[in-house]
């Protein structure tokens, strides 16, 4: 029977504490106990229901985490106060003094940043690899490699990670396969493709407002506990926790994210389309002409489609600048980093989301100067969205007006 995570959502009953539609708001960051062998045996762990103090868990991040873990189709999930906030204590959970990671070398630039600068400090050493590649991936690993770690679909460059088959490398050496499936939710179920880890920046599309930030790890309910434990869970020592008011206010968009993402989706493929039929060099996994085409085929819920992440590239970084600023200027959208808003957000990746990645390996990994990341809103008329964007190419001579295909 094919996973439909939507309907887990959907199916999510709860009753606020007054017989309101919407949970309660747990607006507590303490939380108080009859007899002080209940608090003692909640700080050990063996109080099933009891709540100790928000930085632990609160009634508001476990409603979200357990609508999340539905979604994604595993036994529990704990949420966090960025997606940094979910990415780090994962890998430092795993991973300890001496141990090593396979990353995909095109990853959110933060990520990136994490991996090659930070935790060498701790003695913790990371290979980039293409992740499409899965030779490449397995010869990488070491004895001493704990984690591969990789984006569903790759930020900025959109390459498409082949889940089930790194879940078999991954399972044939003892390693937890951690993704970030923050470009694909929905379309995308890691977990039941063969991920032991499943993380989102709630920020992007299941948020879907850009109001607030927050992450979510979803895994066993083992790995979770691991990463609550008070003694010694990254999640717990490390701080990084949602506010209970932000949690209810994630939720509540959760319900919508299908419906959104729909309409993502069927608008980034009509432009993707459009772009590449006036000469573009247009990347999007929903083209055919994308190497992984097929692949995100095999792995997709049909329903959600490819997404709306796409990227251009118009030679230049200076032509690329004055392109945002005009369709910013003509109302197409906002110049801004992030995605998943109801308004087209675009930003050139060399110079923001992924400034951290030095030049010389961007151009390695082919993240050119002149690419513009585009996040495709929710525009009701995506055919009058695209004959402007066309009109400000005409103008800036990205595109030939006397080439104009109807």
């Amino acid at each position: 029977m094919a996973f439909k995570p939507a309907n887990n959502i959907q199916d999510l009953q709860y009753f606020g504490e007054f017989g309101g539609v919407n949970p309660s708001i747990s607006d507590s960051s303490t939380y108080t106990f009859l007899s002080a062998k209940t608090m003692f045996d909640t700080f050990e762990g063996n109080a099933d229901g009891c709540y100790l103090y928000s930085r632990h868990s609160s009634p508001s991040n476990l409603y979200l985490g357990e609508a999340l873990a539905a979604m994604e189709g595993t036994e529990t999930a704990n949420v966090a106060a960025s997606g940094m906030g979910a990415i780090t204590p994962v890998l430092l959970q795993l991973c300890g003094a001496g141990d090593h990671i396979v990353s995909s070398r095109t990853i959110y630039g933060g990520t990136y940043a994490f991996l090659k600068n930070f935790i060498p400090r701790l003695n913790i050493e990371t290979s980039f690899v293409d992740i499409t590649n899965l030779e490449s991936v397995e010869a990488a690993i070491t004895k001493n490699t704990k984690a591969l770690y990789c984006e569903s679909v790759s930020n900025p460059l959109l390459e498409v990670a082949d889940i089930k088959g790194l879940s078999e490398i991954a399972k044939r050496h003892n390693l937890k396969l951690v993704v970030d499936n923050t470009f694909s939710p929905l379309s995308i179920s890691p977990a039941i493709l063969g991920a032991d880890i499943v993380i989102h920046s709630l920020t992007k599309f299941i948020n879907g407002s850009s109001d607030t930030v927050g992450g979510v790890v979803c895994g066993t309910q083992e790995f979770i506990n691991d990463l609550r434990n008070v003694n010694s869970g990254a999640s717990m020592l490390l701080g990084s926790t949602m506010d209970s008011l932000r949690a209810a206010s994630i939720l509540k968009n959760l319900r919508t994210l299908h419906i959104r993402m729909q309409q993502h989706s069927k608008n980034g493929l009509f432009l993707a389309e459009k772009f590449e039929k006036d000469g573009l060099k247009t990347v999007y996994p929903g083209l055919k002409s994308h190497p992984s085409h097929e692949l995100f085929k095999t792995m997709m819920n049909p329903q959600y489609g490819f997404g709306s992440m796409l990227t251009i590239d118009v030679g230049s970084l200076e032509k690329a600048n004055e392109l945002m600023e005009l369709m910013q200027n003509r109302n197409l959208g906002y110049l801004a980093v992030s995605l998943g808003f109801y308004k087209t957000l675009f930003s050139a990746p060399g110079t923001s989301t992924s400034s951290e990645i030095p030049e010389e390996e961007q151009k390695t990994m082919g993240l050119s100067d002149g690419l513009i990341r585009f996040s495709i809103g929710l525009d009701a008329d995506i055919e009058r969205t695209y004959k402007m964007m066309r009109k400000c190419m005409e103008e800036l001579n990205i595109l030939d007006s006397k080439l104009r295909i109807c």
